[in-house]
């Protein structure tokens, strides 16, 4: 330090010196000079205590953090694997309960089958060896021996009256309620929820600008309708515009495979979203316009507090402690279904059973505010 002032080394303590020069007529100097060296000194303790820290964190806080994180990640890899592997049994057992179920229902059918077939082979023998009964009375009796015979003819033929001709039974049928699994929806959903960028039918949905209601507006992006209750000045002689209801359809169909995308509708109280066949009705104000009240089109519906599955105008009611903020749409065209989720929760909102006869559009109406596709 300069002259008149030290730090002593190894310590914060410091010595003053006797200033060249200096005495009682120079006070001020030696004022200055003690200001000066009491921030230095003030400085030295402020860097030994930040070294002391440092030091600590470094040989203590960091080994420990280390130790913790070791720790923490082979406990967390230990929680996954144990879920997945309660997860994989799980999958194993309904796996197996499925399989059996099917290979049950299989048996029933097969089964029913025989019973028929043997049935009616007994019924078509009775009825042939009858026919030929009745020819060779016809063919070789005279008028005498037909009266003679013809009572005892009328008793067998009693026995064909008494054969019906087969029915439509659906005990012929295989009955595909019995691979209904409410694990195997959530999982499914949960699955897609996750992949969808990597589904083949996952791909971008925008929305058909000819389709409009002159109710609703589309964004730049062709991904957000908006409503306004006073009708736009659009061309309404356009066959693809429905021309009252607040509807829109998507700009092409699914025709297989498993399709799904999200649609945010946290802004709107009330909306219907779900698919229909090119078919659907466009022009009037008539009731089969509206979606889900008619037969080609399949929609969750939700109006204020009241959510529904709409389909052929017969609503099925459904119970939601919450409004969704998003809902997730799964169509599995081959399989026949059609799957509203919770993309947040995985939670299934409601699936319905359908086999589509042909290509689907994704649909959408919204009569409050807004709602916005998803990005997938």
């Amino acid at each position: 330090m300069g002259a008149g002032c030290g730090v002593l080394q190894g310590g914060v303590g410091v010595g003053v010196g006797r200033l060249p020069g200096s005495g009682p007529s120079r006070p001020a100097s030696i004022s200055r000079c003690s200001v000066s060296q009491n921030k230095l000194v003030e400085r030295c303790e402020r860097i030994q205590l930040q070294s002391a820290a440092i030091a600590r964190h470094v040989d203590e806080v960091l080994p420990a953090k280390d130790q913790g994180v070791l720790s923490a990640a082979s406990a967390a890899r230990e929680l996954v694997v144990q879920r997945l592997l309660l997860v994989g049994k799980a999958c194993e057992n309904e796996e197996q309960r499925l399989l059996e179920r099917v290979h049950a229902e299989e048996e029933r059918v097969h089964q029913s089958i025989l019973t028929q077939q043997v049935h009616w082979t007994e019924a078509l023998h009775k009825l042939g060896a009858l026919r030929t009964y009745l020819v060779d009375m016809i063919t070789n009796l005279d008028d005498q021996g037909l009266l003679k015979q013809l009572l005892f003819s009328f008793a067998r033929t009693e026995v064909a009256e008494g054969i019906l001709e087969p029915q439509e039974s659906l005990k012929l049928n295989f009955n595909q309620t019995c691979v209904q699994s409410p694990l195997l929806h959530r999982l499914w959903a949960c699955a897609v929820a996750h992949h969808m960028a990597s589904l083949a039918g996952s791909q971008e949905i925008h929305i058909d600008e000819k389709t409009l209601s002159p109710h609703l507006s589309l964004s730049e992006d062709k991904r957000t309708l908006t409503f306004s209750p006073k009708k736009a000045k659009v061309d309404s002689g356009c066959p693809e515009r429905f021309d009252h209801w607040p509807n829109a359809l998507a700009t092409a169909p699914f025709h297989s495979g498993v399709c799904a995308w999200k649609v945010s509708v946290e802004q709107s109280c009330a909306y219907k979203l779900g698919v229909c066949y090119s078919s659907v009705p466009r022009k009037g104000s008539a009731n089969e316009g509206r979606l889900g009240f008619n037969a080609a089109s399949w929609v969750f519906s939700r109006y204020d507090k009241e959510f529904r599955f709409l389909h052929a105008g017969q609503p099925q009611p459904v119970e939601l402690i919450k409004a969704p903020a998003e809902i997730g749409v799964l169509l599995d065209f081959a399989g026949g279904e059609l799957l509203f989720y919770d993309p947040d929760s995985c939670a299934i909102l409601f699936s319905h059973r359908q086999a589509f006869l042909e290509p689907v559009y994704p649909v959408f109406a919204v009569a409050h505010q807004s709602i916005s596709l998803g990005r997938v």
